[in-house]
């Protein structure tokens, strides 16, 4: 667990990124928890709270020679309405048009990328899968790099729920 601590730690900054449109305005996120495979966090973006829940995976497959880092993420902006917003950092650049697609406990859902990061269609592809993240054992994600390599990275859900609770009574959500 000291390993994976220290990996999400480092790589906070790459999550900032993803998380803030500007990180300029963003403070550096205080780590609210680490729940077994998964870590909560909160910051202050322009003077408003986001909370987020951030995962690496425990298996990453494919047949390729460099791979940036791969993360998992759900995310609540309460000033900005929204909660759940699922994004997948892959690590790599994604092929241009391809989807990727998220499978939890053997249901497939659709995600659309652009650069190396992969999202759910609408705030209700985001709830359901919030919802299947909280419930699951475990969450496999595929996509295509734009090389055409196929990846595929397992994640373990143990401790996403309690992350997931802390993240929310965090933003007030």
């Amino acid at each position: 667990m000291g390993v994976r601590n220290l990996i999400l730690s480092a790589l906070t900054g790459l999550v900032l990124l993803v998380a803030s449109s500007s990180s300029a305005y963003a403070a550096e996120p205080r780590e609210i928890g680490v729940f077994h495979d998964w870590t909560a966090y909160v910051l202050s973006e322009r003077g408003q709270k986001v909370c987020y829940m951030v995962s690496v995976p425990i298996k990453a497959q494919g047949k390729y020679t460099k791979r940036d880092d791969i993360f998992a993420l759900i995310t609540h902006r309460p000033a900005q309405s929204t909660k759940d917003v699922f994004s997948y950092i892959t690590g790599y650049t994604y092929k241009p048009g391809s989807d990727a697609s998220v499978t939890i406990d053997g249901k497939k859902y659709t995600l659309f990328t652009q650069g190396d990061t992969a999202w759910t269609p609408d705030a209700e592809a985001d709830a359901t899968l919030a919802v299947a993240i909280q419930k699951g054992s475990n969450m496999i994600v595929k996509g295509t790099s734009k090389r055409g390599t196929l990846t595929t990275d397992t994640f373990s859900l143990k401790g996403s729920g309690d992350a997931y609770k802390a993240i929310s009574k965090e933003c007030g959500v």
